[in-house]
């Protein structure tokens, strides 16, 4: 009924992970005693249902007797250790069986963790160039940027895929006002409560605000989750001409060099 009772809700539940992500976990175990944190961290690093999980297993039980807060999966699996890590992520529920029955949703959240991924790819490599303090607090920002709307689609599908008709049905639409007008509340809030709720790290917080765009931590996510969200449309997409203008300014770098880098088909570029 309403933000409260929604962060109810995910606050205890048990988020599933990617069948993919399940067997390399799996593949891992059987050679822990080889397995680094390092290792760990960049198979947590293409999930974003398993890396809130992990950050917020993490922080309650360690923030109190550190001076900083653990901002990437990297540190809290050296803080948490192989052992205790296998055991508290032994034997996850995976997202396809989960949504075994509903195909369509399975699709759509698919799709999304494909964009996200994807988002923290662009996010990756702008933070490297930039030569950023901690590369990893900006890749897991942009991983985790819609993670409510992937909560949603696994949770809640039947509402998820109203969301979506009404968008569908109305291009001009706002995403926000489709949310409130089925769910009663916007993802985006939803998202801030769940930060604070599960005691994730101020910093990713403020990383995975939009409305903070003028940092340049901030707008190096912003500008990589808005790309990966724009080319789900195709390299035609109308928005894209914005997203390179930015990126360009992000970099310091002309639209041929950022062409070039993105591997845009040459056929567009024509």
């Amino acid at each position: 009924p309403d933000l409260e009772a929604w962060v109810l809700f995910f606050r205890h539940a048990h988020l599933p992970i990617l069948r993919h992500t399940a067997r390399q976990l799996e593949e891992a175990r059987q050679n822990k005693d080889l397995i680094s944190g390092s290792d760990l961290s960049k198979i947590v690093l293409r999930d974003p249902l398993l890396a809130v999980s992990v950050l917020a297993f993490i922080q309650p039980m360690h923030v109190k007797h550190l001076q900083s807060q653990i901002t990437t999966i990297e540190h809290s699996i050296i803080m948490l250790g192989v052992d205790p890590f296998f055991r508290e992520f032994e034997s996850p529920i995976t997202i396809e069986a989960a949504l075994k029955n509903e195909p369509e949703a399975l699709l759509h959240v698919l799709q999304t963790i494909q964009r996200v991924q994807r988002a923290s790819r662009f996010a990756r490599s702008w933070a490297f160039e930039r030569h950023d303090l901690d590369i990893e607090e900006v890749t897991l920002a942009a991983l985790l940027h819609d993670l409510a709307e992937i909560l949603l689609w696994c949770f809640a599908p039947k509402l998820a895929l109203a969301i979506h008709a009404q968008q569908r049905s109305n291009k001009t639409l706002r995403s926000a006002v489709a949310q409130e007008s089925i769910l009663g509340i916007r993802l985006f809030d939803l998202q801030r409560a769940l930060c604070s709720a599960w005691q994730l790290p101020e910093l990713l917080a403020l990383l995975m605000d939009d409305t903070k765009a003028y940092l340049p931590r901030v707008q190096n996510v912003s500008l990589a989750v808005n790309l990966a969200r724009h080319l789900v449309r195709g390299w035609d997409d109308a928005a894209l001409p914005d997203d390179f203008a930015g990126i360009e300014n992000l970099l310091r770098i002309d639209r041929a060099a950022l062409l070039s880098r993105l591997e845009v088909p040459t056929e567009w570029i024509a």
